[in-house]
């Protein structure tokens, strides 16, 4: 994360403020924006894998918009009405992986009242998306079809979390395409970060995980090994198959000594 203030810089300065981030994901809060700030993304760790660039405004976005730089030129990207869509991602090509540029242009303000143009971004690799067409794909890592086997098994390697669980609710939200399952978690075996928790009250472990509107995803009965990855805090679907299915697999992968990976059993 890096915060900052526009009101630190000089009055009559026409200097560009320019920050540099090094991690493929993060945040940037930059609070009284003014005049403009230039943020350049060079992870420690780029490659040419990391390929899309998907930024994500808070719900409070004011005061400044942001624009990517591409050959020498501005590409609007946010502009400060929209920023305040707190569901709306934006994604694009990043044509140098290694060097990611984005502008930020204060917008004119009258008076000094407080204005927060604030995002979270990540970098993203082409393999870890679900298709070419990122943009349309709104980050989701759902494929709208079973997993077969050697994904299945893959998954479960390299997913952000593996839950096993079943399904308590499926919501739609035909405005932003995408619909969210409410999970109720039997067994946690890896998440990222803490988005199945532990509800006080109840001593239930819950959590949501978001998917495509075109998945039509319904509810059913009996229990599921849901895998995925984080996106901006939130979690999107990737293999989710019957989790006695999922046992079969991993078994006869294990007896061939054919499992990429370790899995606990019990």
């Amino acid at each position: 994360c890096c915060p900052g203030s526009g009101l630190s810089w000089e009055p009559r300065s026409r200097a560009v403020e320019q920050v540099h981030l090094r991690c493929t994901e993060g945040s940037l809060e930059w609070m009284y924006p003014a005049r403009a700030l230039r943020v350049v993304l060079e992870p420690n760790l780029a490659s040419a894998q990391h390929t899309t660039l998907c930024i994500k405004p808070a719900s409070d976005f004011q005061g400044a918009s942001i624009y990517v730089e591409r050959a020498g030129q501005l590409h609007l990207v946010v502009s400060e009405a929209e920023g305040a869509r707190s569901h709306h991602v934006s994604c694009f090509s990043a044509h140098t992986p290694q060097r990611v540029a984005l502008f930020l242009q204060a917008s004119p303000q009258r008076d000094i009242s407080r204005r927060t143009a604030s995002f979270q971004y990540e970098l993203l690799s082409n393999q870890s998306t679900a298709g070419p067409d990122l943009e349309k794909m709104a980050l989701a890592e759902a494929m709208c079809r079973p997993c077969d086997n050697m994904e299945l098994l893959m998954a479960i390697c390299s997913s952000d979390f593996v839950v096993k669980g079943s399904i308590r609710n499926v919501s739609h939200d035909s405005q932003n395409h995408m619909s969210q399952v409410d999970v109720r978690v039997q067994k946690v075996y890896r998440q990222k970060n803490r988005i199945f928790q532990q509800e006080e009250g109840s001593g239930e472990w819950r959590g949501p995980i978001r998917t495509l509107l075109q998945c039509k995803v319904k509810k059913g009965g009996g229990d599921f090994l849901f895998t995925g990855n984080e996106h901006f805090g939130e979690a999107w679907l990737g293999c989710a198959p019957r989790f006695k299915d999922f046992m079969l697999v991993y078994q006869a992968a294990r007896e061939r000594g054919a499992n990429p990976c370790e899995f606990e059993l019990n």
